[in-house]
């Protein structure tokens, strides 16, 4: 072989070795990259999800004497959030609503004497066959004036409006709690 053939081998030889010094590390990262999948983010258990609803009740409480969420508990056995008010509290029974029904509006308290700060509110509407909340009064005794087919839940409105998604993310919340504690899952009706 010439020495003219023996520097044009070198030569080929050399710049198939830099392709292949620049290919092969890209590929070994892409390989390293799905090896090191991580893995998936567990579900939300019913005890996480109501101190997270828990948590927003107390924390963006309306604060008007009336509508104030002064205390929130869960019964994780029987799926029973209660809200005390300063009127009584309301039992509100998670398991008998249905995950397809859950509205947000913007309400305002106020009446002809008292004017009173917005609220946010959640409303959420039963299976037709159950009771969705029994509200009782400071004495506990049953307060019939309160539709029984329906929760709903009091927020402040400025303090809400602070929280970035807040109401795609407590909808979330409400929605799978409903379905861990026997509600009716979300699903499509369409």
């Amino acid at each position: 072989m010439t020495q003219l053939a023996r520097i044009k081998v070198a030569g080929r030889a050399a710049i198939v070795a830099a392709v292949l010094l620049a290919i092969l590390p890209g590929c070994f990262a892409q390989t390293a990259t799905h090896k090191k999948k991580t893995p998936p983010k567990p579900e939300p258990t019913a005890q996480e999800l109501f101190e997270y609803i828990r948590g927003a009740l107390l924390s963006l409480s309306p604060e008007d004497g009336i509508n104030d969420n002064v205390d929130v508990t869960f019964d994780a056995a029987t799926g029973v959030l209660t809200v005390k008010q300063p009127a009584g509290h309301c039992d509100e029974f998670f398991g008998a609503l249905d995950a397809n029904d859950v509205v947000w509006d913007d309400f305002d308290p106020s009446d002809s004497r008292n004017t009173r700060e917005r609220l946010v509110r959640v409303t959420m509407v039963s299976d037709s066959s159950k009771t969705a909340r029994t509200c009782y009064d400071k004495a506990n005794q049953v307060d019939p004036t309160v539709p029984a087919n329906r929760v709903r839940l009091l927020f402040s409105y400025a303090k809400a409006d602070q929280r970035s998604k807040f109401q795609e993310t407590m909808t979330k919340a409400i929605k799978k709690l409903i379905a861990l504690t026997g509600g009716a899952p979300e699903h499509s009706l369409f």
